[in-house]
């Protein structure tokens, strides 16, 4: 698939919600823009860490914060290429992975590598209710699941934190 049909002809969208639906360009990847999007997403989970200190539980509250701009691209986009999830939107996989991260007692290579693999996990095995919230309408739906499964990945990244696993 060429990464120019995966780009809406017009922007019909707008272009503000086409940056944020892709984080920048990221969904446009040819080859597992879900990867590409939640990959990125860990990298400026990593440097919001690193620059601004502190515990990275806060990744949870600018997840939350940028949710509903989330939602709205991630409709937006949806409802322009008329398609319910358009692998273009990766911006949940962003947030998704944020959440994943936060779950993390500490930050090393082994919390990082851990929180990627297991929102990707939860992400595409979808337990319950992961898969039930992809149900919810419009971008709500396409948002929800991801955080879901960031939820499920933060607990279990916590729980191996307890017992001194990374």
């Amino acid at each position: 698939m060429k990464i120019a049909t995966r780009v809406p002809s017009r922007i019909e969208a707008g272009l503000p919600a086409l940056l944020l639906a892709s984080w920048f360009g990221c969904g446009l990847a040819p080859l597992a823009p879900g990867t590409v999007g939640s990959a990125a997403g860990l990298a400026v989970g990593i440097l919001l860490v690193s620059w601004a200190g502190g515990p990275p539980w806060r990744l949870a509250v600018l997840a939350a914060a940028m949710t509903p701009l989330a939602v709205w691209a991630a409709g937006k986009v949806a409802q322009a290429q008329a398609k319910r999830d358009p692998g273009l939107v990766v911006v949940d996989e962003v947030l998704g992975q944020w959440i994943a991260m936060a779950g993390a007692a500490r930050v090393n290579w082994r919390s990082v590598a851990a929180a990627f693999l297991l929102f990707r996990v939860f992400d595409i095995v979808k337990p319950v209710p992961v898969r039930q919230a992809e149900s919810l309408p419009g971008g709500a739906g396409i948002v929800a699941d991801d955080l879901a499964a960031g939820l499920y990945a933060a607990f279990v990244l916590w729980l191996a934190g307890c017992f001194n696993f990374y």
